[in-house]
């Protein structure tokens, strides 16, 4: 019997790793000739660099860059073994993963320093470029979890683009440019007056950008990334309408001087801003994450034999079925009639959604009543009973 193991992560408790090998123990203990794939997953989040580095047996690079305060900060990205070189059937470290957070994230600034007029995804761009250096050919981009609303700027100007404002020259009545020295944040926006990127990195144009993107907010507006985002990060409301009208600024600064226009793309609005920033200023591609994550580890083709599935993630709810780990595992397990049983910490009653798309079976690592953090100090050995438990009924069918 073959069996695909491929759950997300149980945040707050286990990695996505952590979790495929306890369910696999509790397979083993049942029968320890079954036939055990493990394709520890991420949808683009947090986890993903090490999940996609785990399975590829990549390695992790460790960079020093800039937080979202401008600060030294050492973050890490991931380097994977996909990809040749055309003289050698070597795999070769050319595709990087990256999450955006590592660097640029909302965990890195203090409670009370959150403002995202004063922050910058410079240091995203220095992992870029970290990447770049090292021959990557591919980059792969997971832009969740920022604390930044700069529209990418920080992250394009760490790459050689060039910011203006104008300002007066002594003795003159003439107005000047003056490139802007410091790192760009969402409130730098509003001096912008030029962009200037004949500077901007050669190495991108021969580099695959793609961005694990699962949200189709557009850069202004009710939804856009100042309203819908900014108070997420810190931002007040007064703060909200400023960053709303510097980034429509910039955005027309973009369409002015690339051409490309911004403001009605889809999933521009994503990280504040930077899903925009990344298609305006390295030509980027917007993906799903979990479909982007599914693509990069082949899994349709490593499923096709497969008589069983198990997936998971630490709250299995009505969200799940849009743009989460089970979902897409489900969805393709389902073009090949393979059964696929969901497992979580905690499930919401009505998970219709999730049955329809192709998940056989939900369960509980819950077992008996206890609190929350019982649960997560438990949580790999009641996952590991729990496989027990299933995969028994499984077998003697």
């Amino acid at each position: 019997m073959k069996v695909i193991i491929a759950p997300d992560s149980f945040k707050g408790s286990l990695t996505s790793s952590e979790v495929a090998d306890a369910i696999e123990k509790g397979i083993l203990a049942v029968d320890s000739n079954t036939k055990i794939i493990k394709i520890p997953m991420a949808d683009g989040g947090e986890g993903t660099v090490k999940a996609l580095v785990n399975f590829s047996k990549g390695k992790i690079v460790n960079v020093n860059v800039s937080n979202p305060l401008g600060n030294p900060i050492k973050a890490y990205y991931g380097l994977l073994k996909i990809g040749e070189r055309r003289d050698s059937s070597v795999p070769q470290f050319y595709t990087a993963i990256i999450e955006m957070a590592k660097a640029s994230g909302l965990t890195l600034v203090p409670v009370e320093k959150r403002n995202p007029l004063n922050t910058t995804t410079f240091g995203t761009g220095e992992l870029i470029k970290n990447a770049l250096d090292k021959g990557c050919k591919k980059i792969i981009i997971g832009i969740g979890g920022s604390a930044t609303v700069d529209g990418g700027s920080g992250m394009a100007q760490a790459l050689g683009a060039r910011f203006y404002k104008i300002g007066k020259r002594p003795n003159s009545a003439v107005p000047q440019f003056y490139e802007i020295k410091d790192k760009m944040t969402g409130g730098l926006l509003a001096d912008v007056e030029k962009i200037d990127v004949s500077e901007l990195d050669e190495r991108i144009k021969n580099c695959e950008i793609i961005v694990a993107c699962d949200v189709d907010n557009p850069l202004l507006g009710e939804k856009g990334a100042a309203r819908v985002y900014g108070p997420q990060k810190g931002a007040t409301p007064e703060q909200v309408g400023i960053l709303e009208n510097n980034l429509k600024k910039f955005a027309t600064i973009i369409k002015d001087t690339l051409g490309i226009d911004i403001i009605n793309l889809s999933g521009s609005g994503a990280a504040g801003g930077l899903g925009g920033g990344l298609v305006a200023f390295l030509n980027a591609r917007l993906e799903s994450g979990i479909k982007l994550i599914l693509d990069t580890v082949h899994f349709e083709e490593m499923i096709k034999d497969a008589n069983l599935i198990i997936t998971g993630e630490g709250r299995i709810d009505s969200q799940t079925a849009y743009g989460k780990v089970v979902a897409g595992v489900a969805k393709i397990a389902k073009k090949h009639d393979i059964p696929v049983i969901a497992i979580g910490g905690s499930i919401e009653e009505n998970l219709t959604k999730l049955y329809n798309i192709g998940v056989t079976s939900i369960f509980s690592i819950i077992n008996e009543p206890m609190e929350l953090n019982k649960v997560i100090e438990r949580s790999e050995e009641l996952i590991e009973y729990l496989a027990r438990r299933i995969f028994s009924l499984v077998i003697n069918l």
